[in-house]
Order: structure tokens, then sequence, then C-alpha cells
């Protein structure tokens, strides 16, 4: 399993259920590495996308606590042993976790890469991300060139983890 998502200098990544950023760089860098993959998000994160909708050429597993919840095209997991059995169907390296914060948290130890990408930039939020910078088991394997969108600088990186769960 693999984890994807875009931090503030501070890990920020969310504010009021919203992305910090608006990276069209950084989100065709999510589409491409995520198109005909698995990805992995709680509720909100689904309900955040365009519609509520899942998304495209995509396996979307939702996890919930919510048993009333359906979403026609998802998988629904409602407990993170139901979520470990689903994934057993799946090639690791073709599952991604895309949110939301709580997700990443509880889960991110399980992942083998993160694609990190960080915007050189704070801003005002109310979600974070575990620091893979100050964490002995991840270290930086990729730092590309600095890119720039809307006026904002940016870096993709690839974390790799030294000790799976």
């Amino acid at each position: 399993m693999k984890l994807i998502v875009a931090v503030a200098r501070n890990w920020a990544i969310g504010n009021n259920g919203g992305l910090l950023f608006d990276l069209p760089d950084d989100m065709a860098f999510f589409k491409d590495t995520t198109l005909n993959k698995v990805v992995v998000m709680g509720k909100n994160t689904l309900l955040s996308f365009p519609g509520g909708k899942p998304l495209k050429n995509r396996t979307n597993i939702v996890l919930t606590t919510n048993k009333d919840f359906s979403e026609e095209g998802c998988i629904i997991c409602h407990s993170y042993d139901e979520l470990f059995e689903e994934l057993k169907k799946y090639n690791s390296d073709d599952v991604f976790l895309v949110g939301g914060g709580k997700i990443y948290n509880e889960l991110y130890e399980y992942c083998s890469e993160a694609y990190i990408t960080k915007v050189d930039s704070i801003a005002e939020a109310d979600t974070y991300l575990h620091n893979f910078d100050g964490d002995s088991n991840w270290y930086l394997s990729y730092a590309s060139e600095v890119h720039e969108n809307n006026g904002l600088k940016f870096t993709f990186n690839t974390y790799k983890n030294n000790a799976v769960k």
C-alpha cells in the first residue's frame, strides 16, 4: 500500500474538508499515479470530490463506520479488519491511500511508500499529516526539481518505509 498527498511546510493537508492548494501539476500527478489503481479513502474524502462521486477509472474503497452509507461505484468497508481483508484481493503496489487525515495518520505505517508533494507555503488548516521527516522508519528516496503553479513552489517527493507493518 502507498500514500499520496500534498502538504504545506508544517505538514498541513486540509481545512474545512477541502484541499489547501490548487496545483494543476499535482492534480495531474495524482491522476497519472492512481489511474487504473485502487484508492482508499474515508467517506468525507469521497464526498469532497466533484458531485461526491467516486474517481473514474479506479477501484474506489470507502472506509466509514456509517452502516447505512452506500455509493454506486464504491466498495464500502466498515472497519480496518474489513478493509485489510478487501485489500488482499489487490496487488499492494496498486493500492493508494488518498485521504483524509484520519485514514492517512492511522494507516501510514502499513504503507511501503508515500508520494508527498511538499508545498513551500503555510496555509490555514485543521488537518495535518504525520511528519515523515521526523520519523526514523521513513527516509526520503526522491525529491524533484522545484515546480510552480499559481505562484506556489512545490516538489514531488517519495518516502520509503523501513518498517512496514
